[in-house]
């Protein structure tokens, strides 16, 4: 039997989805700053949130990844005002944070087109603002210390910033299977350092080892990608 700690840091499932359009300067993401309290506070990030017992279809409760689509459309609904046709979401990315994180969710991501012809409307609740962002300005933007962002909404920005338009973004998440981060982390030289499977310090945390890299540099003046994988 698992310990009460143990239980207590159980990753909660939750989904997020990334909604794209085509802007006049290049692809556009829609960000939302969430409000100071709770998980992810004062934090730009995706439409999303926690699995709800009403995404649970009794019929296939332990499909794990049509439960993650219809949370992810409920909550673009309930954040944004958007009405999303689950059927656009491609799977993106699986993220799993550090076993020391004090609130672990064990997140989908999604890719899918932004509805055309809508305007976003935040609850003002949770949601307190939204920009359509590209990007590399909002990866600009965090290093500016102008917006704060988690590291899975960084390498997700990161990883979309090369697509020239949103068909390319899309074919391109159609034709691998999404990938699956389950975060360490590590400190050097006055930051930390976030890695993933395939790095060379992943189950140590020597930051030194020569080898593979996959990893997030989180130094004060910046943040780095890297991954020879």
């Amino acid at each position: 039997m698992s310990k009460p700690e143990e239980r207590a840091n159980h990753p909660v499932p939750a989904a997020t989805v990334v909604l794209v359009r085509d802007g006049h300067d290049g692809m556009e993401t829609l960000m939302l700053r969430r409000n100071s309290r709770g998980a992810f506070g004062g934090m730009w990030v995706f439409p999303g949130g926690q699995v709800d017992p009403s995404d649970v279809d009794p019929a296939r409760p332990d499909d794990e990844l049509a439960v993650a689509r219809r949370a992810a459309v409920r909550e673009a609904g309930e954040e944004a005002g958007l009405v999303i046709d689950p059927a656009r979401l491609v799977p993106f990315a699986h993220w799993t944070p550090p076993p020391q994180a004090p609130r672990r969710f064990s997140t989908w991501f999604f890719l899918a087109p932004a509805p055309g012809g809508v305007d976003v409307a935040v609850d003002g609740s949770e949601i307190h603002e939204h920009r359509w962002l590209r990007p590399a300005d909002a990866l600009r933007r965090r290093d500016a210390g102008e917006i704060e962002l988690a590291p899975p909404t960084w390498v997700t920005l990161w990883r979309l910033d090369g697509a020239a338009d949103v068909d390319r973004a899309i074919s391109e998440a159609r034709a691998r299977p999404p990938e699956r981060f389950e975060t360490h982390v590590a400190t050097f030289d006055g930051g930390l350092v976030a890695l993933w499977h395939g790095d060379a310090a992943y189950d140590d945390g020597d930051v030194v080892r020569p080898g593979p890299r996959h990893r997030l540099w989180m130094r004060p003046d910046g943040w780095r990608y890297e991954s020879t994988l």
